[in-house]
């Protein structure tokens, strides 16, 4: 149904709300494929009152949830605020199967325990951001877990090796001769599954799920039931600047991460960046934003009220206003934090008053290992009572109530003890 069709079978207050939803719906979206067959779902949603059904799937990989999930999060949030029912697919079995989606070489698969360790975490987080109260969840290993044989194998004939093939990523390896396995090819397959078990309405996944919401939509017409909506959003780039926002590549910012390591994290991302975290993460306007990152702003004080924004959304506007004030003292007045997490050193670690500064950040646990410390004093990240370290093999003086700082935000106020 195109929209002239729609407009002569809705009345103009179904033909307003429909435009009122489809305009929310938009916002932050890549693309809506197709638009004409969300229209018509709107539209016989409101004649009905039964609500659209809103899938969004995640596979717990770790136990935390990162900005870059908030971005879809907060789009099944509006669906649920326009009165459509959100329906979050919690991929354990896909999990174990392993995402291939933007990746080189085949993704580490997860074990049972692994992924039900991370799923503990995983609700309280989401819930958040989503109305919890009104959320459907289903775990994938409902159905998946019942499944025969023969049932996989009748699923693996939905689609053949050239569909697969026709994927970006799988394309890309395949033409490096990058080895894919086997079973990276029922990632799609069971996620466009989902949407048929689930009865899906609309999908919703990053531009990288583009291939795999597709496959849900397949699946459905070969069925015989009505195509979901594909809803494409944006991906958020992490502290790099470059790739996507992933624990897994080390530059991503945590929904529970404590507010100050939050606030700070945000005032180091690229100037480049900050529109886009500006259209993602907040709730500013268009007009806002421009001017926020125009050519007469100030870089500095756009990005720590962007991190005023950010941190306001997961601690609370008293904390906002908290971590800024003590951001502009250590590193605009270039003062020392207050309330520096005091860290016990056993006297035994000391010789003659003295400690090997890569003994000294493993024992206080602000390095892992001896060679991950030799890299921060190389990397002049290093302060002892304001005193740059650079030598990887010193001896620092300590006693009690030294102050240890490792980057910009890492502090220690040590607590000789004995023991």
């Amino acid at each position: 149904m195109t929209s002239s069709t729609l407009d002569r079978t809705a009345d103009p207050s179904e033909s307003a709300e429909v435009e009122r939803q489809l305009a929310i719906i938009r916002r932050r979206a890549v693309e809506v494929w197709t638009e004409d067959d969300l229209r018509r779902k709107l539209l016989r949603s409101i004649r009905t009152g039964n609500p659209l059904r809103v899938k969004l799937g995640m596979d717990p990989t770790s136990p935390d949830l990162h900005l870059g999930h908030y971005v879809p999060l907060r789009k099944l949030r509006e669906f649920q605020d326009l009165g459509h029912q959100a329906v979050l697919i919690i991929g354990t079995y896909t999990a174990m199967v392993g995402d291939p989606s933007g990746r080189n070489k085949t993704r580490p698969q997860l074990d049972e325990t692994e992924i039900e360790r991370n799923l503990a975490t995983y609700l309280e987080q989401v819930s958040a951001i989503v109305d919890a109260s009104r959320l459907e969840i289903r775990r994938n290993g409902e159905w998946f877990s019942k499944m025969s044989f023969a049932e996989v194998i009748r699923l693996t004939a939905m689609m053949t090796v050239g569909q697969m093939l026709a994927r970006n990523d799988f394309a890309k390896r395949h033409a490096e001769q990058a080895p894919i396995s086997i079973h990276e090819f029922l990632y799609p397959l069971m996620q466009g599954w989902d949407s048929v078990v689930v009865k899906a309405d609309v999908e919703l996944g990053g531009t990288d799920q583009t291939f795999n919401l597709h496959v849900g939509r397949e699946f459905q017409t070969q069925k015989g039931d009505e195509p979901q909506v594909c809803l494409t959003g944006p991906l958020i780039e992490g502290l790099d600047g470059s790739q996507k926002m992933s624990k897994s590549y080390g530059n991503a910012i945590g929904i529970r991460e404590p507010s100050r390591d939050m606030f700070g994290k945000v005032m180091s991302i690229p100037d480049a960046l900050m529109r886009r975290y500006f259209e993602l993460l907040t709730d500013r306007s268009a007009e806002e934003i421009s001017r926020f990152v125009g050519a007469d702003s100030n870089p500095r004080e756009s990005k720590e009220l962007l991190a005023r924004d950010v941190v306001a959304r997961f601690h609370g506007t008293e904390a906002a206003t908290r971590e800024a004030e003590e951001f502009r003292r250590v590193f605009t007045e270039r003062q020392s934090p207050t309330n520096v997490p005091a860290v016990d050193l056993s006297r035994s670690e000391l010789r003659e008053g003295a400690i090997w500064v890569v003994r000294l950040l493993v024992a206080i646990e602000f390095a892992t290992s001896n060679s991950e410390a030799r890299t921060l004093v190389r990397q002049k990240a290093v302060e002892i009572d304001g005193t740059r370290v650079s030598d990887e093999k010193a001896n620092v003086p300590v006693r009690d109530g030294v102050l240890v700082r490792v980057g910009r935000h890492r502090f220690a106020r040590l607590r000789v003890v004995e023991r």
